[in-house]
């Protein structure tokens, strides 16, 4: 599905360069759910910010379904985010003005021939996501467990083959955590791939396969051991 090959990535900052990613090679296969940990600093952001075609290496490859991202245009590289790509992010990420329906249904703004049943998909998913009843309502309207698994919608719309997980119950309780994480193990249990990235080793522990960055490197994979 996936693959890093020695990938680095440095950034200027104040005269001095930061190595926050310093030779990580790694493999996804399709239908893994892989948990991304490390302390702050680690280079989890950043990594998860290369897998999502957000930023690019400053060297080494990386690969999506065996193609090298850095040899795409513009146009491919935006078609693969957007459509083989979803984001699940800590702070949601949903328009206030918008209800729940039309954020579900944000993605197919960026996309010029949205599938014909993305409606009826977008139902499908809120029904899926427990949000049915609250499709006509805004976001302001909805606790922050709610508003996740609006989110997590969101990213299921174009059925991307990569669902890419940002500390996804930072900013939620205990009761939310664990609804919209049931959520996710379903997520992957219906054969999507997922990468998570979070800081609690309890909720990495819930991802069949754990990866562990430290200081830009991995220290740990429990693929491997």
């Amino acid at each position: 599905m996936i693959e890093l090959q020695d990938v680095h990535r440095h950034y200027a900052m104040a005269g001095q360069t930061v190595r926050a990613l310093a030779g990580v090679s790694l493999k996804v296969a399709t239908g893994d759910f892989v948990a991304i940990t490390g302390q702050s600093g680690s280079g989890k952001s950043s990594l998860l910010n290369i897998l999502g075609c957000l930023d690019h290496p400053t060297s080494g490859h990386y690969l999506i379904e065996g193609r090298d991202v850095a040899t795409l245009d513009d146009e491919a590289g935006s078609d693969i985010r957007n459509r083989r790509i979803g984001f699940v992010f800590q702070s949601f990420h949903l328009l206030p003005r918008l209800t729940v329906l039309e954020n579900v249904l944000l993605p197919l703004r960026f996309h010029r021939e949205p599938p014909a049943d993305a409606h009826r998909h977008a139902d499908e998913l809120l029904a899926r996501v427990g949000l049915s009843e609250r499709r006509d309502h805004r976001p302001g309207e909805l606790s922050g467990g709610q508003m996740q698994r609006a989110a997590i919608a969101r990213a299921l719309l174009l059925r991307p083959a990569l669902l890419l997980a940002d500390e996804p119950t930072g900013n939620l309780d205990s009761k939310s955590a664990a609804d919209v994480l049931a959520l996710i193990d379903e997520v992957h249990k219906g054969g999507q791939t997922v990468v998570m990235v979070t800081h609690d080793n309890d909720i990495a522990a819930r991802a069949p396969r754990q990866v562990k960055l430290r200081d830009g490197r991995i220290e740990h994979d429990s693929a491997l051991h």
